[in-house]
């Protein structure tokens, strides 16, 4: 019958074959089942903005929940989801925010929405059409990207039992994308210094650069005096621990976190 619901080994078997760039009406001949069902299915795809080497990758659960409502639900439920983008992208900002919080929020709206796989496939699919930049190409051993994290950690003292903040330094080789962390007392420039040469002495070498922060309104502070676009200052101490280990310090441009990538 024309428009029939098909079962989830017939989706994935008309996924295969449309990827291979087949007619829908040779795909219905294979595939035994009337051509209006194929067209009915490949139309579904495209109302969800799903191109046929995605749909191929994804498990018999996240199709079933795809594609187990009539295709006027499903596009109705994808259009709910799409129009609260942009708001998911302003709370991932913020620190703490997690997908998962935001799918729990969306599903307490929503009750017959997404499941959580299908919640982040189209979210992240969203932000990859919707977010273009440049990536930076790193050389190995080039350069060492280093700041501390904007959240603080803590551990408990045992011999007080009080708990006690930490700054955690993050020094990461862009290429290999090899990380070091380390928790210390402060982001002080001693503390900074004891987290760099740990750092290098971990990793066993030195890179040509050590790239830090440069926010112009909060830069680190033990690595960068002063923020700037064109000219930043670089702490005194930090120079001197370049200059001893025959590298440069090499401050992000302002207001560019993908030159982390």
């Amino acid at each position: 019958m024309a428009g029939q619901r098909i079962n989830i080994m017939e989706i994935r078997s008309l996924i295969a074959l449309k990827l291979k760039g087949l007619s829908n009406r040779k795909v219905a001949d294979l595939l035994k089942i009337n051509r209006k069902t194929v067209d009915n299915y490949t139309s579904r795809f495209s109302a969800l903005n799903l191109g046929f080497d995605e749909l191929i990758n994804l498990t018999e659960p996240d199709l079933r929940d795809l594609f187990t409502e009539e295709p006027q639900t499903e596009k109705q439920r994808y259009e709910l989801l799409a129009a609260r983008f942009s708001y998911f992208e302003k709370q991932l900002r913020k620190p703490g925010c997690t997908l998962q919080a935001l799918w729990k929020e969306y599903l307490q709206q929503n009750p017959q929405g997404y499941k959580y796989t299908q919640f982040t496939f189209h979210y992240r699919r969203w932000r990859s059409l919707n977010n273009h930049s440049g990536k930076l190409d790193h050389k190995a051993g080039e350069k060492l990207f280093i700041d501390f994290c904007g959240k603080k950690l803590s551990y408990i003292d045992k011999a007080t039992g009080e708990q006690v903040e930490v700054e955690v330094f993050v020094g990461v080789l862009p290429c290999s994308q090899y990380t070091f962390v380390k928790a210390v007392a402060s982001q002080k420039r001693e503390d900074l210094i004891l987290c760099l040469d740990s750092c290098l002495q971990w990793i066993g070498g030195v890179p040509q650069a050590i790239v830090s922060d440069n926010r112009r309104a909060t830069p680190l502070k033990a690595a960068v005096s002063k923020g700037s676009k064109y000219a930043p200052v670089i702490n005194r101490t930090l120079t001197d621990f370049a200059l001893h280990y025959s590298c440069a310090v090499d401050p992000a441009r302002p207001h560019h976190p993908q030159d982390y990538v």
